[in-house]
């Protein structure tokens, strides 16, 4: 489909990670941005090698609203959606172990495709365009992605307690040939979860298909000083040791790190994914993100999953990445909102390996998100990137495109699926469990 965006703001992004605003236009052929500039200086492009001009088969006239990049949630666990709200105010190994996993182990691979749904739906009311999964079935995961036109990229969860390294193998090329928004990257739970034997193998994988990796990193004190006992070494300084980032990749969360933590992030290029919202709820600290920007370390952000946060709503994580950072350091001037807004969008579009997914831009893949500007949180408009990461919301999202396709528009969802429904399933899913 053909969509012209008229009467727009557009927010264009910077390489220095800013960010300026311009009136103009944004068009959309297929999935593909071919104009994004100011009104009447488009080109003349054509449809085809013919000659014949392109058809439109809409123009959305947005009276003034905002176009931007769509925001992307670099680190969740979807089909966590059936755990909402069911295990809350407990500590994280307690939470972990006591609720979580016993649960997680009754799910069926069709429980995770009905739960990945409603999850979508909520990454696409927040106006997220894509995320970075790690979770149970990852064939099932990304049918259900895919058949409702979402972007997903998945890591493994791979841990002592199932699995094996030849099904990990087997569902990193099964992901990848599922379609062009469906990815995998290798990786796997967390060091305290994994055997040396494990992590080995994973080290290995990552080395054959030349694939980054991803892993819960350092997100907990006791997670740490566990490691440093088992091995003498802090979690990434294992994880470099066998060989896992030759080929990149990161961590998430990465709250309790040390001065050479920090220098093997930047020797490999490492992308540190902070989840504020799910580290405040289970009490495991607040991440160094003055640290990781000074230090030119690349920066992304995530909810982490619906269980431990309990929303899929990267507006709450802009918000307190920023404000949690200037308490961490004791100084409001420390962070910027335009730092805040680019880990929001291109951080965490490079972290998941989707560089045509990061600025609306010709070229670009239509990620695109519209922003009601006309609300009272959003005026007035003294600085509209402030106004999005210090009091922008998911009501202030309009419409949320993927590659090209409109999915959510004014509360309605073009995905396949009727909302009663996909609810019934999931509270199924969880009665079934008590």
């Amino acid at each position: 489909m053909n969509t012209k965006f008229i009467n727009a703001k557009v927010l264009k992004t910077s390489d220095d990670h800013t960010f300026n605003i311009i009136d103009g236009e944004v068009w959309v052929k297929g999935n593909e941005i071919i104009f994004a500039g100011e009104k009447d200086k488009g080109p003349s492009k054509t449809a085809d090698e013919s000659g014949d001009p392109i058809v439109w088969e809409r123009t959305i006239d947005c009276e003034g609203n905002l176009i931007m990049p769509g925001l992307k949630d670099a680190h969740t666990h979807t089909a966590m959606t059936f755990l909402r709200s069911f295990a809350d105010d407990l500590p994280l190994s307690d939470w972990l172990y006591k609720q979580v996993f016993p649960r997680e182990g009754q799910l069926t691979e069709d429980d995770v495709y009905w739960l990945d749904i409603l999850g979508i739906m909520e990454y696409l009311t927040s106006g997220i365009t894509s995320n970075f999964d790690m979770y149970f079935f990852p064939q099932k995961n990304g049918k259900a992605s895919n058949d409702c036109g979402f972007r997903t990229v998945q890591t493994s969860g791979f841990n002592d307690f199932g699995s094996s390294i030849e099904e990990v193998e087997e569902r990193y090329l099964a992901v990848n040939e599922i379609g062009p928004l469906q990815s995998f990257i290798m990786g796997f739970h967390a060091e305290y979860t994994t055997s040396m034997e494990r992590m080995e193998g994973i080290a290995k994988l990552c080395q054959k298909y030349k694939s980054p990796c991803f892993l819960h990193n350092s997100e907990t004190e006791a997670e740490v000083k566990g490691c440093l006992e088992r091995y003498g070494k802090t979690p990434t300084a294992l994880t470099e040791s066998l060989g896992m980032y030759e080929y990149g990749g990161g961590g998430y969360h990465c709250v309790w790190f040390s001065d050479e933590d920090f220098e093997i992030f930047k020797k490999h290029n490492l992308f540190a994914v902070t989840n504020p919202c799910s580290n405040l709820k289970l009490a495991s600290g607040i991440a160094p993100v003055k640290r990781f920007i000074d230090e030119g370390i690349s920066l992304a952000i995530g909810t982490d999953g619906p269980a431990s946060n309990n929303a899929l709503d990267m507006w709450r994580e802009m918000y307190l990445t920023s404000t949690l950072s200037k308490v961490r350091e004791m100084d409001a001037a420390s962070i910027k909102a335009d730092e805040i807004l680019y880990a929001a969008t291109v951080g965490g579009a490079h972290a998941m390996n989707l560089p045509d997914c990061d600025r609306i831009e010709e070229g670009k893949k239509a990620d695109i998100i519209l922003i009601d500007l006309q609300q009272p949180n959003m005026q007035p408009e003294n600085n509209i990137v402030k106004n999005l990461v210090y009091a922008g919301g998911k009501q202030n999202v309009l419409l949320t495109m993927v590659d090209g396709k409109i999915l959510y528009e004014n509360g309605k969802y073009d995905i396949g699926f009727e909302p009663k429904d996909i609810y019934k399933k999931a509270n199924e899913i969880i009665g079934r469990m008590r």
